[in-house]
């Protein structure tokens, strides 16, 4: 086929005209027909979330989907999977992706590796148990014993066993905590306060770290006082006390009290109008 050679301005301007209008066809058919048709254009798939999936459903899974995967050679551990759970995935999961595309996992290991114990020894139990968390350790059972901290990590623990600072744990291990009470061991005997005049008995319940509870009058006078028999076993031997005296106490002597906690005085006064049992009489 031969094409006619232009002679005038009007053929060139045809020719060119021709040139531009086949171009253009090619662009749009290009562009808008035919790498549609290839790639699939405007078709895109979200990427489900396969972490905590098992690679052998994970398989059958993604290939309903139209999608496969790919095993890392990179690993990590969690304590809160399974092993071989899936840890992490690319592309993230609710990610628009092409049909057919590869979703790379990282597997979590077979076995815990292991790590060394952290120094929780006199930190406060909220940092403990965050560098726990940091070490993937988990937190066990929490036990408190008198000292003069509250909440001090006073002991760890692990089985029953102490665990030492720098030791090799398997991660996921459990480490029980020993804390602090915050009491210190100010734990003792509540005084005996009875036959006291009431100033008296304040100022050895204030001397104690105790504390001066509610203060009612009683007109009764008798009051029970622990003596030895002849065979020197106590018993309980009952007489009068003097006006303005303590008749009863709550807590009763000897019982165990913690600094700060308060005593309930009853004071003998013969004018007094209070004549109504109190919680020791029906004791």
């Amino acid at each position: 086929m031969s094409f006619k050679k232009p002679t005038s301005i009007k053929d060139v301007l045809l020719h060119i005209g021709v040139v531009l209008g086949t171009s253009i066809l090619l662009v749009v058919f290009l562009f808008y027909v035919y790498l549609p048709i290839k790639t699939n254009h405007g078709e895109t798939i979200t990427v489900p979330d396969v972490v905590g999936m098992i690679p052998t459903e994970l398989g059958e899974f993604l290939e309903r989907r139209n999608l496969r995967f790919e095993v890392t050679e990179d690993s990590s551990y969690s304590s809160e999977f399974e092993a071989l759970a899936v840890l992490r995935q690319v592309p993230r999961p609710n990610t628009k992706v092409k049909e057919n595309r590869k979703i790379y996992v990282t597997l979590n290991a077979e076995s815990p590796p292991l790590v060394r114990m952290p120094r929780v020894e006199d930190l406060s139990l909220k940092s403990a148990q965050m560098v726990l968390k940091s070490y993937d350790l988990k937190l066990g059972k929490i036990r408190f014993v008198p000292d003069d901290f509250f909440g001090v990590i006073l002991e760890a623990k692990m089985e029953g066993r102490a665990v030492l600072e720098g030791e090799y744990l398997e991660k996921g291990s459990t480490i029980d905590l020993v804390a602090g009470d915050g009491y210190g061991n100010t734990i003792f005997q509540s005084p005996n306060l009875i036959g006291l005049d009431q100033e008296e008995a304040e100022v050895v319940i204030i001397g104690s770290g105790l504390r001066v509870g509610k203060i009612r009058d009683t007109k009764t006078s008798q009051a029970g006082f622990v003596v030895q028999d002849s065979l020197g076993l106590d018993i309980m031997e009952y007489r009068d006390v003097s006006p303005g005296s303590v008749q009863q106490q709550y807590p009763k002597a000897e019982k165990i009290l913690r600094i700060g906690d308060p005593i309930d005085l009853w004071v003998y006064q013969p004018d007094s109008l209070s004549t109504g049992a109190t919680i020791l009489d029906n004791q």
